[in-house]
């Protein structure tokens, strides 16, 4: 008798360890959307954020188990693709709101350059300070941080472009076309990008044998413990197929979030007078949350490449993808928007990717490297909020 309700005490509690982030997310947004619907716009903000963020962590999880399946680069590179779509639709839906306020537009920039500050300082700098901590020194693939810092690098000198022409005595049709044609080149670069990384040279983005060496003593010793326990996770029971309809169900269920999300908050970033460098990073930590939590556990898990190809890929995709959709969906929604960013954004992504590179240059990291990078993140947020 005693067994069977250990069993199930033990059962509860591991439904609760899978399930509690899907429970949470849908139940956080139907109380925003509540709140929305009273008018009390501040706590429809906050369960908004709660609801994404869950939602968000459900589809990492899922996708990881995806990933899991196909192995990398194509792991990761799901993983970061999942992601960057949650990211997609809330900007693009804060972006809606341009269209009765035209000030709206620089908060949205301020997130798609927040995103890439938050995934190579927050994301990386806690995977590999936490991960640091635990194992002194993590060795992955330089030839990955080599390649995606290089490509960072380039994205970040051309969106300087449509940004100097706006310093100079054009006109805004002049930026307006120099965005969109910088917008296609990014859209280009991406496809070949995307050709490097899963056909041509897919060993760049690849773990060192180094550190296979170490995840498989570590599996090893976790058999020989008996720690393993036997997973019951439904989303592990689905197939492919499967499990990418689970993330277009949650990834629906976010959108309708996201809107409740922009429309108030938007609202609250005026009536408080939250600066817009502000409102891009609370925008991106929302929407990186989730990569956050996963690149933190591989870390822990002596992963490190992952977080790499976490880290720098989500950052890569964040721009070279999407930077053209929404250039696309504005086109389309009849919103002008252009991709003259001011000094500060440019200035830290392009100090970041400088940094990214000086930290992981040699295929090693360490405690001390990660610490960097959350202080050069503190830094921002200290300009941004006064910026």
């Amino acid at each position: 008798m005693e067994i069977s309700i250990e069993k199930q005490d033990k059962k509860l509690k591991y439904f609760i360890e899978d399930y509690w982030d899907i429970f949470l997310g849908i139940s956080s947004i139907m109380v925003a959307f509540y709140f929305h619907k009273m008018g009390q716009g501040g706590a429809a903000t906050l369960f908004a954020a709660i609801g994404i963020g869950s939602l968000s962590l459900s589809v990492s999880e899922v996708a990881e188990i995806l990933s899991e399946r196909l192995q990398e680069p194509y792991g990761s590179f799901v993983l970061t693709l999942s992601a960057v779509v949650v990211e997609i639709i809330l900007l693009y839906i804060i972006l809606l709101q341009a269209v009765t306020d035209p000030t709206v537009v620089d908060t949205v920039k301020g997130g798609i350059i927040s995103a890439v500050i938050v995934d190579m300082n927050v994301l990386l700098g806690l995977a590999v300070f936490l991960g640091g901590l635990k194992f002194t020194e993590q060795e992955h693939n330089k030839e990955t941080s080599s390649a995606y810092t290089t490509i960072l690098f380039v994205t970040a000198a051309a969106l300087l472009v449509p940004s100097v022409l706006s310093l100079g005595k054009h006109s805004a049709e002049v930026i307006e076309d120099a965005s969109m044609w910088i917008s296609v080149l990014l859209m280009v670069f991406y496809i070949i990008i995307l050709v490097f990384q899963t056909r041509t040279h897919t060993h760049f983005f690849k773990s060192t044998t180094r550190s296979r060496i170490f995840r498989l003593k570590r599996k090893m010793a976790e058999k020989d413990s008996g720690d393993e326990e036997e997973d019951d996770y439904v989303f592990e029971k689905f197939n492919k197929l499967g499990l990418i309809a689970s993330i277009f169900v949650f990834i629906t269920i976010i959108a309708i979030g996201a809107e409740i999300f922009a429309n108030d908050g938007i609202k609250l970033a005026k009536e408080y007078g939250i600066s817009v460098g502000i409102s891009g990073l609370i925008i991106a930590i929302v929407a990186v949350s989730p990569e956050i939590v996963t690149a933190i556990k591989a870390a822990k898990n002596d992963e490190i490449q992952r977080v790499v190809n976490i880290a720098m890929g989500a950052s890569t995709v964040s721009i070279l993808l999407t930077v053209p959709i929404l250039m696309g969906l504005a086109y389309l929604s009849g919103i002008r928007f252009t991709l003259d960013f001011n000094p500060l954004e440019i200035g830290a992504l392009i100090l970041t990717v400088i940094l990214a590179w000086k930290t992981t240059d040699e295929g090693q990291t360490n405690y001390f490297e990660g610490m960097s990078h959350l202080m050069f993140f503190l830094a921002f947020t200290i300009i941004a909020i006064y910026y």
